[in-house]
């Protein structure tokens, strides 16, 4: 086509043209990016490109100017783009940065499955884990494990059985593992065991207690948090968390734990001896075993951070 700068000229200076056009569109051509783009597309814009165009090279610096200024635009999140379409002008709508995290975050965050857990869990990160001395073996064995992990995610991996006192860091550790699996591409599912298991006992009245249990023996890492802390059940210890992890163990898939029991007092206490004071060991060794083999017991002390969370 004809030199751009030329045919510039040419529009703004049309006598059949009014004022307020001429004003509008002479600020359009004076765009440095409409200029830059006009430059770099000369040779293929038919010869009425610019005068066909008008209105969507108005479009694009009117909306540019919205976003810039963080006004309302047409196309919410998004930001204009000139593009060539038919020896023409026209405008594609791309993403904004800001829009662009947004998304990259909702995606972090649908990657984490979490079911009853802190809502402050969904921002636990390992740079805002607290470290100390007492707790750098559970930290490492965290990196090791998302590590490892991270490098071979069909491979057998144990998890780490967490215990200690109340808010040494267990929960928190948990949700910065999973949030930092999420960031590589992973998918994990945090469920609390006590609500879990009124979820479940409350689940039977409508007959999806089996699939929901189905959803979660299948998790591809499950983190179970607080195990130990309601009153057992026979059947939340059998049919509920023994399915679960029968079929982890099977399937060898990664499984973490925390808890404020040893995996030996979880077994003396909690496994064996129900609500209604019957004592079965036997089954609680069974349930023992399957912890044992998914996961390495790993103890936490250090003050209550839920009492002195500035201390």
């Amino acid at each position: 086509m004809e030199n751009v700068s030329e045919t510039l000229k040419i529009l703004m200076n049309k006598r059949n043209l009014n004022q307020r056009y001429q004003k509008l569109m002479a600020d359009v051509y004076h765009d440095p990016d409409v200029r830059q783009f006009l430059a770099a597309h000369q040779d293929e814009l038919s010869a009425d490109a610019l005068e066909r165009s008008a209105a969507k090279l108005y479009e694009f610096c009117d909306e540019k100017r919205k976003v810039a200024r963080h006004e309302p635009t047409q196309a919410p999140g998004y930001q204009p783009e000139l593009v060539m379409s038919n020896h023409l002008i026209d405008i594609a709508y791309q993403p904004t940065p800001q829009l662009r995290e947004e998304q990259a975050n909702r995606e972090l965050q649908q990657r984490v499955r979490s079911i009853s857990m802190p809502k402050n869990i969904q921002n636990a990160t390992l740079a805002g884990y607290e470290r100390d001395d007492n707790r750098a073996a559970a930290l490492m064995s965290a990196l090791d494990f998302i590590d490892a992990y991270t490098q071979a995610p069909k491979r057998f991996h144990r998890g780490l059985y967490l215990y200690g006192s109340f808010g040494v860091g267990k929960t928190y550790l948990l949700g910065a593992m999973a949030n930092a699996l999420a960031a590589k591409g992973f998918q994990t599912t945090l469920i609390h065991f006590p609500s879990f298991a009124v979820e479940m006992k409350r689940a039977i009245s409508n007959n999806t207690s089996a699939d929901k249990v189905d959803a979660i023996k299948r998790a591809p890492i499950l983190m179970i948090d607080d195990i130990g802390a309601d009153s057992s059940s026979t059947w939340i210890r059998d049919d509920v968390l023994g399915v679960i992890l029968e079929y982890r163990m099977q399937e060898e898939l990664p499984t973490c734990f925390s808890s404020n029991f040893s995996m030996q007092e979880l077994q003396d206490g909690y496994l064996t001896i129900s609500k209604q004071g019957d004592e079965e060991p036997v089954k609680a060794q069974r349930i023992m075993q399957r912890v044992r083999f998914l996961a390495t017991e790993i103890e936490m002390v250090g003050r209550n951070r839920r009492l002195n969370p500035g201390d």
